[in-house]
């Protein structure tokens, strides 16, 4: 057996990455959110973006290489299950939005329907009907961390709101006249931001 060591510093100690790629496939049992945060804590100390690359949770039956333990299975993912992994999936994906080194994540199969290892692993089920995970996780994504807000502007010109990170289209109404922007949220954004509206 040979020793392979990579070199993941230049000559002066910098690293030569960008993030710190994770991959999690939970097909024995899912991470607690004690042991996600400790995860994120421990790959955080590198001063990297964490981009967890390859998620699941399974919805069936927890286990690796289901279908050649039982070659007869057709789908694995039960009610159960199903309930289940919503639980676990709203669970992980909330600890992980909240992490402030967490910059991406990747949900590994969208479907049941050739899912790696024949895992019931997807948010669809093999029908593609959505599992109670994809409704939740929506509701996530598309409602409760999706920022709408109404404000008005001042004299100067300018507003204020709370929101989350993410890009932003902007919609100013006067007099029956419409003028839109857009504008890009993040860390490295400068206080104040400045729109232009056309």
């Amino acid at each position: 057996m040979q020793k392979v060591i990579a070199k993941l510093v230049d000559e002066s100690g910098r690293p030569l990455y960008d993030v710190i790629g994770i991959q999690c496939h939970q097909h024995r049992q899912a991470w607690s959110a004690v042991e996600t945060w400790r995860i994120c804590e421990r790959f955080a100390k590198a001063g990297k973006p964490l981009h967890f690359t390859e998620t699941t949770i399974l919805s069936g039956e927890p286990g690796w290489e289901l279908r050649k333990e039982n070659p007869q299975l057709d789908s694995a993912s039960t009610a159960e299950g199903e309930r289940r992994q919503e639980k676990e999936v709203v669970r992980f994906y909330t600890v992980l939005f909240s992490h402030p080194a967490v910059q991406a994540i990747t949900w590994w199969d969208l479907s049941d329907q050739g899912a790696w290892q024949g895992a019931p692993a997807g948010l669809l089920r093999a029908d593609m009907t959505p599992k109670p995970a994809y409704e939740a996780l929506m509701g996530l994504v598309k409602g409760r961390w999706w920022t709408r807000t109404e404000a008005r502007v001042s004299r100067r010109g300018g507003t204020q709101f709370h929101g989350f990170f993410g890009d932003y289209r902007v919609t100013a109404v006067e007099g029956g006249r419409e003028l839109n922007g857009t504008f890009t949220f993040d860390a490295r954004t400068p206080q104040p931001t400045e729109v232009r509206l056309e």
